[in-house]
């Protein structure tokens, strides 16, 4: 099997992404990832620019530092503290990024070199067009 590592992250990228806002409560984290199976969730500008990214599990990292209550209520105060904390506060803001352009094997390499599964793909202004994850590349590579 030969692999076109030359070509653009683009070709395989998602590009209809959720995504949240720096001044949303986590309450929308907690929802979105419980909701849909994804395990990225970027945060954008009102104008589509990135701004940071939140993995699920560093969400849960986060979540499972709130379940201090072992009570009855446990839901309702883990549920009371994601009102009270923002987006902005739990996001990964320095973010590894790709071009549309920028190759797989530019893609690869970089999840290689580090301990991250996604890949914000952005223009050259900032504008989130797209993301690529691990996923993305084995299922190419093995399609």
């Amino acid at each position: 099997m030969q692999i076109d590592s030359t070509r653009p992250v683009s070709d395989i990228m998602a590009k209809d992404l959720i995504v949240v806002g720096p001044y949303e409560p986590v309450s929308v984290v907690a929802d979105v990832f419980e909701r849909h199976n994804i395990h990225h969730l970027p945060v954008v500008s009102e104008g589509g620019r990135l701004l940071g990214l939140i993995s699920k599990s560093d969400f849960l990292k986060i979540s499972h530092g709130f379940s201090l209550f072992k009570r009855q209520n446990k839901s309702e105060y883990d549920r009371a503290l994601y009102e009270a904390l923002l987006v902005k506060d739990i996001m990964t803001k320095k973010v590894a990024t790709l071009q549309p352009e920028d190759s797989l094997r530019k893609a690869a390499d970089l999840f290689r070199e580090n301990l991250f599964h996604a890949l914000p793909v952005v223009y050259k202004d900032g504008q989130l067009v797209g993301l690529i994850t691990t996923y993305d590349l084995l299922t190419y590579a093995y399609r």
